[in-house]
């Protein structure tokens, strides 16, 4: 989430030092509102209008492509002007006309798998955002679509992965990519926020990795007890070089099997 415009600039400056070390591509990721917050009494973010500023600002001075999530299909148009990638919740990943809207702004769009969702019914929201009609006449829809896998319910309070779930997503012809961070929460499990299990984070992250995913998903700040959302699962800041320079290794290795 967006805290503030220091914290995303300094964030997105050292993971992107740290991504051109190890050469590889950089999203910077950051919400300018929470909308499913586990309490109405937790900070939201700074609003579509001051969030989106910060990520502009973060996409000219840092130069990396931006994402950020919505949750209305009003939303889709204003925030497809700034930001290079749209991404769909996984709260929100079966609502049609949220697909549909993010889809006809032609741009990316990353469709977070839902945790009551089983991997073969991403395709039901790939058909959706295909069908979408943008401003071209001889369009065909948006085929620009990543999925992300961020775990499953099971039962109360606890998300499981089914890595064979990666296998199935791609099968669709679209990149994939692992949650690490969210995949370890517990959602709801402090009663009125959630819980986690960030430790798992960095074995999630080199098993999705082995299993031949192409990209990760992960949330990161310089002090994760004080973040202001998602504090259960943040990794620190600190640990995102080492962590990604086991996963590069990983990656090759796989790459060398081809």
């Amino acid at each position: 989430m967006i805290e503030s415009e220091k914290i995303c600039l300094s964030i997105a400056s050292k993971v992107k030092r740290i991504c051109d070390k190890l050469d590889l591509a950089y999203i910077f990721k950051a919400s300018f509102d929470k909308a499913n917050r586990t309490s109405k009494d937790s900070f939201r973010g700074p609003g579509m209008s001051d969030g989106l500023r910060v990520l502009e600002k973060v996409k000219r001075e840092i130069g990396v492509p931006v994402l950020t999530d919505i949750h209305e299909p009003a939303q889709a148009a204003t925030a497809a002007g700034i930001v290079d990638v749209l991404q769909i919740p996984a709260f929100l990943s079966r609502q049609t006309d949220l697909l549909l809207a993010c889809g006809q702004t032609g741009r990316w769009i990353n469709v977070k798998k839902g945790q009551f969702m089983s991997p073969a019914e991403m395709g039901n929201a790939i058909h959706k955002i295909n069908s979408a009609r943008l401003s071209s006449p001889k369009s065909v829809g948006n085929r620009r679509i990543l999925l992300t896998e961020r775990g499953t319910f099971f039962g109360y309070n606890r998300l499981v992965n089914d890595f064979t779930a990666l296998a199935v997503m791609k099968d669709f012809g679209c990149p994939v990519v692992f949650d690490i961070t969210h995949s370890t929460q517990q959602p709801a499990g402090m009663g009125n926020q959630s819980g986690g299990n960030p430790q798992y984070s960095p074995l999630l992250a080199r098993a999705a990795l082995a299993a031949g995913v192409d990209g990760l998903f992960l949330e990161c700040h310089p002090n994760p007890k004080a973040a202001k959302s998602d504090a259960a699962t943040m990794l620190d800041l600190d640990q995102v070089e080492p962590l990604l320079n086991d996963c590069r290794r990983i990656a090759d290795l796989n790459l060398g099997k081809r």
